[in-house]
């Protein structure tokens, strides 16, 4: 591979030493047909110029990338599932194949989904299925779109083999997943040290974290409850970001919480229609643990299992503390980010909380689409006219819709609201329900049809572009 001046490899999570990860093989698989390759991310890591026999060797055989980690590496962690604890978790399907720099300088982790078994996958097969694959892809580049901060799926591989699965016909078609994320330590990761009662382990991961993920904290004379309060507030971010995104990830257990606040893993995942506080996911979230509603709440739960995990470095009195702000943050950053997906600047955080409420009493007592109605009006009043032509403008002309008309009377859009984009010429938005999801796979199971799959990703890229701050 020719190295291009934007490539700048790291094997720092080695330096952690081996009590933390397992090396291990990746399978080798029948077939090797790209599916998805994420060439915009590929620019940005140095990765771009690779030709597509490169590409293949790299993230369908897992070749060493130039300057890498010699080998792959599974890593170990814990995590409550479902409020439960298990401690027969790590990487059981996937594994850290390379870290490296963006062009911010941030360390990045490429990892994998459907790589092979390793000494975690208990008893799984280790792989993941086409569809699966498709499903990630999906969600990432339609988080990314609207604002979430999420890992991005960077290549999917199709591998030629027949897959059993209980929850969707089979056999089935299998694939190879990597994904572009922001660090691959989880809270899990500091509850499995918690568990063994290693404390050099959490200080040992506390300075990598900190000096790799959170530099600005550096220098803290306090470094573990510095760390606390920072992912707290990535953390709740993070939540914020999926309730004005309408997402329900469907599976936010302890070991799917990343350290630097990033969303990742997608199994079940679904966007709602529209606002309801019940809406799940996944068919075996019976209790709706993780339904839209609750997912905030589900997200301070794991905050709270790694304030644990830090107590012999924080102190119960401390910890207590940050993660009892937790839930101001989120309302905090929930009306950072519905004036960011609305394109509007702040009038004060008294006018901003009374819009959020205006919005948030709407859109339950409404039931009016939730994605069409940010669509609608992007802008604020600017949008006025665009908002009247809507399929929803029904909604804006009943009475329930006033205290929010008045809410964001006083609004003007921002330069990044960008109005005058191709995207808010159209008279619907780009969405992506449970129902599109299907209609996309079913062409590719059944005829082998990757046009809508393809034609989606074009209208997706069509409406990050229009919520991209400009330069």
């Amino acid at each position: 591979m020719p190295v291009s001046e934007a490539y700048h490899p790291e094997i720092l999570h080695a330096s952690l030493g081996p009590e933390f990860f397992d090396e291990v093989e990746a399978a080798r698989f029948p077939k090797t047909l790209l599916r998805y390759r994420n060439q915009r991310w590929a620019e940005r890591v140095g990765l771009g110029s690779l030709s597509d026999e490169e590409w293949t060797a790299y993230f369908a055989r897992f070749e060493s990338l130039p300057g890498g980690l010699a080998k792959p590496l599974a890593l170990r962690y814990h995590g409550h599932q479902f409020r439960s604890y298990n401690p027969d978790l790590g990487d059981g399907r996937g594994f850290l194949f390379a870290q490296l720099r963006d062009a911010d300088g941030r360390l990045l982790d490429l990892g994998t989904k459907g790589s092979g078994r390793t000494p975690w996958s208990r008893q799984g097969d280790g792989r993941l299925t086409l569809k699966g694959g498709v499903r990630e892809v999906l969600a990432t580049e339609m988080l990314e779109a609207v604002g979430v901060e999420t890992s991005k799926s960077f290549s999917l591989f199709e591998t030629g083999e027949a897959l059993m699965r209980g929850d969707e016909p089979s056999p089935t078609r299998s694939s190879v997943l990597t994904r572009l994320s922001h660090s691959h330590v989880r809270i899990g990761t500091f509850q499995r040290l918690a568990f063994y009662e290693d404390r050099q382990g959490l200080e040992k991961l506390t300075a990598y974290v900190i000096a790799q993920y959170f530099p600005e904290l550096s220098g803290a004379g306090r470094p573990a409850e510095a760390l606390l309060a920072a992912v707290t507030a990535r953390c709740a971010r993070l939540a914020a970001s999926y309730m004005t995104a309408g997402f329900v990830h469907g599976v936010l257990n302890s070991d799917n919480i990343n350290i630097t606040g990033e969303s990742f893993d997608y199994g079940p995942w679904r966007f709602a229609p529209v606002w309801d506080a019940g809406f799940t996911a996944a068919y075996f979230d019976e209790s709706g643990l993780y339904a839209f509603g609750r997912q905030p709440g589900a997200i301070g739960w794991c905050l709270a299992r790694l304030a644990e995990s830090l107590l012999p470095l924080v102190g119960l009195k401390t910890a207590d503390a940050i993660v009892s702000g937790y839930a101001e943050r989120v309302r905090a950053a929930f009306r950072t980010s519905l004036l960011a997906r609305l394109g509007l600047g702040s009038e004060g955080q008294e006018r901003d909380a009374a819009l959020a409420k205006a919005f948030v009493d709407f859109m339950i007592a409404s039931r009016a689409p939730l994605e069409q109605a940010i669509f609608d009006w992007r802008g604020g009043p600017a949008s006025h006219a665009r908002a009247k032509r809507s399929q929803s403008a029904a909604f804006y002309e009943s009475d329930g819709f006033r205290p929010l008309r008045e809410a964001l009377a006083s609004y003007r859009p921002t330069a990044a609201a960008r109005l005058d984009h191709p995207y808010f010429a159209r008279s619907e938005p780009c969405t992506m329900l449970i129902d599109e999801v299907e209609q996309i796979w079913d062409a590719i199971a059944k005829d082998d049809d990757w046009g809508p799959f393809e034609r989606k990703l074009a209208r997706i890229g069509e409406m990050r572009e229009a919520n991209a701050p400009l330069p």
